[in-house]
């Protein structure tokens, strides 16, 4: 949904099937770029398990390119995690075996 009179540099992304964990964490990532002037989400209501996330950009840059980057960068972070998991947690569970 784009907010009217924009060049797409202000839209809310209506994400289905996700809650806080993705909302949350998806807002911070793209509060990193400083481009972004505004960036927010809000559960719909309790019943529904879908969020409208809200991305506000500085000067003539789309919003879409914030959020591509930010779920990138987010990916990014997940999979540091899981590796350093295996790496670290794996081998001495497997040892025990």
């Amino acid at each position: 949904v784009q907010a009217d009179g924009t060049d797409g540099n202000c839209v809310t992304f209506v994400l289905h099937d996700e809650d806080h964990t993705l909302g949350n964490s998806l807002r911070y990532m793209v509060m990193k770029n400083p481009d972004v002037e505004f960036c927010g989400y809000c559960i719909t209501h309790p019943s529904e398990s879908k969020i409208n996330f809200r991305i506000q950009t500085r000067g003539s840059l789309p919003a879409v390119e914030p959020f591509r980057k930010g779920l990138n960068d987010l990916m990014g972070v997940c999979q540091h995690v899981l590796n350093t998991f295996e790496v670290r947690l794996l081998p001495e569970e497997l040892g025990g075996l």
